[in-house]
């Protein structure tokens, strides 16, 4: 029997452990504040708390604490039918051993109780009223340490545990909501920055019709999109467009810049990490795809994702279930996929480079986009969007775009697509004064630029047969585009030099400079 003062000193060990334990967030934490609380009133070499796991239906050790001794290693799984763990939670009743030589249930766990030196253990349900969480084990290497005087003090200790992992259950969910709503906050800042909306989709070519037809098809499902395009076509807005018309379209809409990101620290952005997984993992992060959970998620340039990190992406896909960095929990997720890429993803699968399956898995509706150079007659509607969205963001009015510059703009190939063409357009409000539109057209003619990679070839149509006079085996030279281009525009202003419509203010030049560059190109009234 036990005397008063053990008695006092127990409970008197129970009311400072449920004191201390309230600050625990942390389950392991939480057990070594259990451990050290109880040291004095309660005999054990080893202290493990088991949780159920309702996905595998397994007992895990999320715990363990130990006196120096060799103990079940942390995740170690038992399943719930044979082991001691999984009888106490399924029955909700305690199961004292008092020695584990003689003992003859749960064989596999009193198998590994003999190789850890273990005579004696006490296991109890960690339960609350709402919620059947898992088993507490109490062990010793002695036998006939647990009686069934000590099995009411230590549910009460179960007890307790139970109320503190609910209550570190509860922090860390508040916790992860707040984290998503910070991560979203700076999302929703970012497309409020970044301006991009579906009115901006501008054109009526037949091959942009056939495009906004197939995001209209497409949004009303949740099946993976693959944007493929050159860079600077839009793959965004069209992404966007897909999210807008979609039942997705009141939750987030996150996007990841594949190629803008260090491949090692790719698969901690898309997924996560858990503190202290690496170094400089100083806190907890949620990842993208746990982000976008009921939204919409965009990888841009997907092509450039690490071959290494492709296995797991292809498994989110089509488990819609990962785990992060650091961590042996696995999340599901419920996310819909648009990627985009400006490579030909067939022809790196043939080259050992892309995965093969991860692209037939991107590739459940491939929509490509026309660069530029094929919808040239959306050209002008674009450069008018271009010119009065800068304009009015610069406090300027724009006049109408003179015939002749569309007709500049519209021949001209934009090899950087509508990216390039915005850019222009900027530079052109930024130089314009009061009503005059100056587009900086010597730019176009003398622009040089390097093609290369598969989205970039060149057709055979495009590719001229010989050299005309004055241009080299790489294209017309400076010199002749300058002369070709001024002499044009002086003909379409009748040589008038001078005044607002004259071809100096066309051509964005002062007027003296111009008279200087027709001397030195040799251009004259009589030549033209």
């Amino acid at each position: 029997m036990q005397s008063a003062d053990s008695h006092t000193q127990k409970y008197r060990a129970l009311l400072d452990l449920s004191k201390a334990m309230v600050v625990h967030r942390d389950v392991p934490e939480l057990l070594r504040a259990l451990a050290s609380h109880l040291a004095q009133v309660v005999c054990f070499d080893r202290l493990a708390l088991m949780l159920h796991d309702a996905e595998k239906n397994v007992m895990r050790v999320e715990a363990m604490e130990s006196d120096g001794v060799q103990g079940v290693p942390r995740g170690t799984e038992w399943p719930v039918e044979t082991s001691i763990g999984g009888w106490v939670w399924q029955n909700q009743a305690s199961c004292a051993i008092t020695d584990s030589i003689s003992e003859n249930r749960f064989p596999d766990a009193v198998r590994i109780m003999r190789e850890l030196s273990i005579r004696s253990f006490c296991v109890l349900p960690v339960t609350t009223p709402q919620q059947r969480y898992g088993a507490i084990c109490f062990a010793h290497a002695l036998p006939s340490v647990y009686l069934e005087a000590d099995i009411e003090f230590l549910q009460m200790v179960a007890n307790q545990v139970a109320m503190s992992y609910e209550n570190a259950l509860a922090f860390q969910r508040i916790r992860q909501l707040r984290d998503r709503l910070v991560q979203e906050k700076l999302y929703l800042e970012d497309e409020i920055r970044s301006q991009l909306n579906v009115n901006e989709i501008v054109g009526g070519c037949s091959g942009l019709k056939q495009v906004l037809k197939m995001v209209a098809t497409v949004a009303k499902t949740d099946s993976t999109v693959l944007i493929r395009g050159e860079t600077g076509t839009g793959k965004e807005l069209v992404a966007r467009a897909i999210h807008q018309a979609s039942q997705r379209s009141q939750r987030i809409f996150v996007k990841v810049n594949c190629a803008a990101i260090p491949s090692g620290l790719l698969e901690s952005e898309l997924f996560g990490h858990e503190k202290g997984a690496f170094t400089g993992a100083i806190s907890q992060r949620i990842g993208r795809f746990e982000l976008a959970h009921q939204g919409t998620l965009f990888l841009d340039e997907v092509g450039d994702i690490p071959l290494e990190l492709q296995p797991k992406l292809l498994r989110v896909l089509q488990e819609l279930e990962f785990e992060r960095l650091g961590s042996s929990r696995t999340i599901r997720v419920n996310v819909r996929l648009v990627a985009a890429t400006h490579r030909n993803l067939k022809q790196m699968v043939e080259e050992g480079k892309f995965r093969g399956d991860l692209y037939y898995r991107l590739n459940v509706f491939p929509i490509h986009l026309p660069p530029l150079r094929e919808r040239r007659e959306d050209i002008p509607q674009l450069a008018s969007h271009f010119a009065e969205k800068h304009g009015r963001r610069m406090g300027k009015t724009v006049a109408s775009i003179p015939p002749p510059v569309v007709n500049a703009l519209a021949e001209y190939d934009w090899p950087g697509n509508i990216r390039e063409l915005e850019n222009f357009m900027e530079r052109a409000v930024i130089l314009s004064s009061g009503q005059v539109f100056e587009a900086p057209l010597a730019e176009l003619s003398s622009s040089e630029v390097v093609r290369s990679g598969t989205a970039f070839r060149p057709s055979a149509q495009t590719l001229p047969d010989s050299d005309p006079p004055g241009q080299t085996a790489t294209g017309i030279t400076l010199e002749h585009a300058e002369r070709q281009h001024i002499s044009r525009v002086l003909a379409e202003t009748q040589w008038r030099i001078a005044g607002p419509n004259g071809a100096a203010a066309r051509l964005g030049m002062k007027r003296t400079s111009l008279y200087s560059k027709m001397r030195k190109l040799g251009i004259s009234r009589t030549r033209a």
